[in-house]
């Protein structure tokens, strides 16, 4: 499993109507790291922890779920209801063509890190059903490094909603105006075969970015074999973590690879 939250310094964040506790640790510019379903579970730290040790600052708000709690299929079933019908008023799980209200919080968050940790900017990363949210959070000049790992809302139900990316018409525009006008470009994360990302989507993203769009699509039988198939969690539970030149721990890399470059570490 991954490691704790122990070392992390936690603080409490309001903004736009919203307050949820943040752990912060590093040094270096910032890249806040949205959490998965079922929650900020100990992968997603072991994540943040190979971020920070790159040299950054990494910022992981917890919006649902238990923090530190090991993922289990009932504790996922648990969180994923909650997260589609009990937070309605902070995520838009059925809504195709706008992003969750809590994207205003996390933009909030952003600037509030950059201010703290300087540099260019800030990247951000969104997992499952927050995949989406770093492309969202665009419209905060603060972020210069968006990454969508496994971007799953909305849900694909019904089959109409498998092309849609749950990003306004104009945040899509001002994350393509900056695109080009800034020289800024996206990374996004899926396994080929996995139920919630389909080839739909990612077609979306080319026709929307272009060449700005870079896409990491994995083989299933990539993933962690001992995790629950299909595989969907790139970075985390289905990350095989035995093979270091194996192609999930090469999805790692680039992804951490692709914030050096952007923020400028080193």
């Amino acid at each position: 499993m991954g490691t704790t939250l122990a070392p992390y310094e936690k603080f409490s964040f309001s903004a736009c109507g919203f307050t949820h506790d943040v752990y912060k640790r590093g040094q270096g510019p910032a890249v806040v790291i949205i959490h998965e379903i079922p929650g900020l579970h100990p992968l997603v730290i072991r994540f943040a922890d190979r971020v920070m040790d790159a040299g950054m600052t990494v910022y992981l708000p917890s919006l649902f779920g238990e923090p530190e709690r090991p993922v289990t299929n009932g504790y996922v079933m648990k969180s994923l209801a909650r997260a589609s019908f009990c937070l309605r008023r902070e995520f838009s799980a059925w809504s195709a063509d706008r992003s969750s209200p809590i994207v205003d919080w996390l933009r909030a968050l952003a600037k509030k890190a950059h201010a703290e940790c300087g540099g260019p900017g800030v990247g951000a990363l969104g997992m499952c059903f927050t995949g989406g949210f770093a492309l969202a959070m665009m419209t905060e000049p603060a972020v210069v490094a968006p990454v969508l790992s496994q971007p799953s809302l909305p849900l694909p139900i019904p089959p109409s909603r498998k092309a849609a990316i749950g990003v306004s018409p104009q945040e899509i525009s001002c994350a393509r105006d900056r695109f080009q006008r800034e020289g800024l470009s996206m990374l996004g994360l899926r396994f080929k075969g996995d139920p919630f990302v389909r080839d739909e989507r990612f077609a979306t993203y080319r026709r929307e970015f272009g060449e700005a769009f870079e896409a990491i699509e994995l083989d299933d039988d990539t993933a962690n074999p001992q995790a629950p198939k299909p595989p969907h969690a790139v970075l985390t539970i289905h990350l095989d973590d035995s093979d270091p030149q194996g192609p999930t721990r090469q999805a790692e890399a680039r992804v951490i690879g692709f914030f050096r470059e952007r923020l400028q570490v080193g």
